[in-house]
């Protein structure tokens, strides 16, 4: 047994994180009225070089000007590998007391973290910043994939961890038709029945690779979030991609269009029958305790410690939604 103790992550609710350009303020104003948990205000994909100054310059202004309510606020710097980031980081950190979070891009390894971690904790004592930034991380390449475990215990700045699968599948030369979708060719075939047929059942082909981060955000007490989903056309695709990934145990996904926001929210906030259910796991605990018995049953079935562990955690969800 390990009775080693992970600290957990500052608690967010972070159901839907809504990807914003930092080059359109209109898009910034209208996200502040949104559903949205998160909002990323981003100075890198979505930003042409020519427009990364006034991008800076819009998002100061933004996040200084716009009431943003409780909503989690955040902006994606550029790469590591960029002569824009550490003006991204210094323009942006001294001068919005608001920002709560910093969303890093291409992760490789933890030095990458390291680094962003000795700026912003000199910008922060140098302007005597109050709030104390925390970190996303986007898991977006074949080598931050290979040394997720180390990044998840890079930095106590860390909070959570992104999939980015666009990068990613352009880092493994994935065969991708959507960003974030699934690919007709990774199927398998059954054996032939008796008529001669067979069915194809098409498989996921980012599991492996959602799981691996997954797993690593869970071990070492960070959120796990799923990335995008391409076609903000599709909302039964966006809502399959999202189910897949509440399942396995994700927290999240990306909005990339407003009208994600609200599919994101209705599959990562807990059914009522589930919380109902969660509530009856615990008070079937503390009706055992009181009763002295060692064993706790509900509906016919054993709870165990993970059993209550797990209602414990749905609740606290429960009750961060309202």
């Amino acid at each position: 047994m390990s009775f080693t103790l992970i600290q957990q992550a500052t608690p967010r609710l972070h159901r839907s994180e809504l990807a914003v350009p930092g080059s359109n303020p209109t898009f910034m104003e209208k996200s502040a009225q949104s559903a949205a948990d998160v909002v990323f205000l981003d100075l890198e994909d979505a930003v042409a070089p020519d427009d990364k100054e006034q991008a800076r310059r819009n998002i100061v202004q933004a996040l200084n000007e716009i009431d943003w309510g409780s909503k989690t606020m955040m902006i994606r710097i550029n790469g590591l590998d960029t002569h824009y980031m550490y003006r991204d980081v210094v323009d942006i950190v001294e001068a919005c007391p608001r920002l709560d979070m910093i969303l890093i891009p291409k992760v490789g390894v933890p030095a990458d973290v390291y680094a962003l971690d000795v700026l912003v904790t000199q910008i922060e004592q140098a302007k005597k910043r109050e709030k104390r930034l925390g970190f996303e991380v986007l898991i977006e390449t074949a080598l931050g994939m290979a040394n997720v475990e180390a990044i998840a215990q890079s930095s106590r700045r860390l909070e959570a961890m992104s999939f980015g699968v666009a990068d990613y599948a352009a880092s493994t030369r994935a065969r991708s038709t959507v960003i974030g979708g699934v690919n007709p060719d990774y199927a398998v075939l059954t054996d032939t029945d008796e008529d001669g047929r067979r069915q194809t059942h098409w498989g996921d082909p980012w599991l492996f690779a959602q799981n691996r981060m997954l797993v690593a955000c869970r071990a070492y007490g960070l959120r796990p979030i799923d990335g995008p989903f391409g076609d903000f056309s599709d909302p039964d695709g966006f809502r399959a991609a999202a189910r897949r990934c509440a399942a396995l145990g994700f927290e999240g996904k990306w909005a990339i269009h407003p009208s994600q926001v609200e599919l994101a929210n209705a599959v990562f906030t807990p059914s009522e029958a589930e919380v109902t259910k969660a509530r009856r796991i615990l008070a079937a605990m503390e009706e055992a305790a009181r009763a002295g018995r060692g064993a706790v049953s509900l509906d016919g079935r054993l709870i165990d410690i993970a059993s209550i562990r797990m209602a414990e955690a749905l609740i606290s969800k429960a009750d961060a939604m309202g």
